[in-house]
């Protein structure tokens, strides 16, 4: 970017505020989460019993080790360390597509057009593929107690309504209802954990805590399928502009949500293995899968908690789906504030509340869901999937999607990084080298290493026995995406000089100011 094109960048962003925010539309509410809001809405997005009863089980059965509790405990230090310079950097930039401002101002404009696509595709994926396996439990559970039997699809179509609808409202709204709903789920795992370790057929056993369980062959494999557990962490720079104070809520709610999710998923790991028997716990994930929790607490403590526990399950997905919906949301408001996409998508409610974005993104639950739905009945059928075409949205829709979409947040990850050596590297502004420098660096290489262990096993977390299509097309559309951002931001740099100089920088008063004018890489 030309030192011409700097010093008019203000000026053009101020100009194209009227296209892009009109004067009636209040932008996102202000001075309105705090570092319990924020961090609750983060936990949401991992839903912590979802995790414990599903995503420890499948660590289990698949890596054969007992290095799981260790494996997320692992996971959670390099997410902190990377946590150090993501957070430092959000200190001076506040804007609604993290990522994508801090690419965009950190490496360079295409490649955060590019990230930028990448964050909705990925978000998108978390969110929809989850709707999957809400839809196929709430069924199920319908049916196994009521004698109810009901398409899968059909408690989706509702549960996308009620998601949009929280979606349009205040922010603060949503954080109450995602507040209590984790409340639950917490408690109902520390009720698991208790019985586990009071039950403990083998003893309070420490053998999953051994390093050696950890660090061997299977390690890769165990973070591969530990880190989409933490997939959502880093959204509490998406609030920043909601924040009470930016500078300080959303680096002590990113802080707070690793340390609660990394110990919390390892303490709950480890009491899995000593309610089950660590000589056991491996096989009987294999046997029962996620069923593993529910079968257990049925035998412990009788139906009724187990059937608390299902419902509780059922709210953790819900508001895991709704803590995504607000990230996309949130991603729609930025990139149309700035004019990468059309300004229809900076639209916000009064209540500050990205409304356009929420219904963007809703639409597309909508045709995605739909074709899934159409999907099931071409290829889901008995003759396709034999004696599992009834987890066809689980098998599919929830496996497919959320794994694209744990993928394409790491490779997003691994690539902020680097953003911030490279945003630092110009003005350090009295930061350490281990801020700037050493913890980006050594997590961004941690991170780039997982990105390419998931690559590597991505048929295996399609639970593929010999790739296909899938296996291929799935991360393709990953990259495809980033590609068609790159070359948008090079045909916007050719035909709209004055939008191209705004991007990643904001347009709300406030939003940009001096960073605007620093030099950013040649583009």
């Amino acid at each position: 970017m030309s030192a011409l094109n700097a010093a008019s960048a203000p000026s053009a962003a101020q100009s194209s505020q009227t296209s892009a925010t009109p004067e009636h539309d209040p932008g996102l509410s202000r001075r309105t989460l705090g570092v319990p809001a924020i961090t609750l809405m983060i936990i949401a997005a991992s839903a912590p019993l979802t995790v414990v009863a599903g995503g420890v089980t499948t660590s289990f059965a698949v890596t054969e080790s007992l290095g799981v509790p260790l494996g997320f405990l692992l996971i959670a230090v390099i997410l902190a360390v990377f946590a150090v310079g993501y957070t430092a950097m959000g200190r001076h930039i506040t804007n609604a597509g993290a990522f994508y401002a801090y690419i965009a101002q950190g490496i360079s404009r295409p490649l955060g057009v590019g990230a930028s696509l990448v964050a909705l595709v990925s978000y998108n994926a978390m969110q929809v593929g989850i709707y999957g396996l809400f839809g196929f439990q709430l069924s199920m559970f319908l049916e196994a107690k009521f004698g109810f039997s009901s398409p899968w699809w059909v408690w989706i179509l509702i549960c996308i309504a009620v998601v949009g609808v929280l979606g349009v409202n205040r922010v603060d709204v949503s954080a109450k209802v995602l507040g209590v709903l984790v409340g639950l789920e917490f408690l109902v795992v520390i009720v698991f954990d208790v019985i586990s370790f009071a039950v403990a057929p083998e003893g309070v056993s420490t053998a999953a805590l051994n390093p050696t369980t950890l660090f061997g062959p299977a390690l890769g494999i165990i973070l591969v399928f530990g880190v989409a557990a933490f997939m959502g962490f880093e959204g509490a720079a998406i609030y920043g502009e909601e924040a009470k104070d930016p500078k300080r809520t959303v680096p002590r709610a990113t802080y707070a949500a690793i340390a609660i999710i990394g110990v919390f998923y390892a303490f709950s790991a480890w009491a899995f293995s000593v309610g089950i028997g660590p000589s056991s716990i491996i096989q009987a994930s294999q046997e029962s899968g996620p069923d593993l929790m529910f079968v257990f607490m049925t035998e412990q403590s009788g139906v009724i908690f187990s059937d608390i526990m299902t419902l509780l399950f059922l709210t953790s997905l819900f508001a895991s789906l709704q803590s995504f919906h607000n990230a996309v949301a949130r991603y729609f408001f930025s990139l149309g504030r700035e004019g990468v996409l059309p300004s229809w998508f900076a639209r916000t409610s009064r209540v500050g509340a990205p409304w356009a974005g929420s219904v963007a993104q809703t639409v597309i639950a909508v045709v995605v869901v739909i074709a899934f739905i159409l999907g099931g009945e071409v290829f889901g059928g008995a003759d396709a999937l034999g004696d599992s075409a009834f987890l066809f949205p689980v098998l599919t829709m929830f496996t497919w999607l959320t794994n694209t979409g744990a993928m394409g947040l790491v490779l997003l990850m691994a690539i902020t990084a680097a953003a911030v050596i490279g945003y630092f590297a110009r003005n350090r502004r009295g930061l350490s080298v281990w801020v700037t420098v050493v913890a980006p660096a050594v997590s961004g290489l941690a991170l780039l290493w997982v990105f390419i262990m998931i690559l590597q096993n991505f048929p295996l977390m399609l639970g593929q026995t010999e790739p296909d299509a899938t296996t291929f097309v799935l991360p393709g559309v990953v990259f495809v995406a980033a590609i068609v951002g790159i070359v948008w931001a090079l045909i916007m740099r050719s035909r709209a000089p004055k939008l191209y100089a705004q991007i990643g920088h904001g347009t709300e008063p406030g939003a940009y100011g001096t960073e605007l004018l620093e030099v950013v890489p040649d583009e």
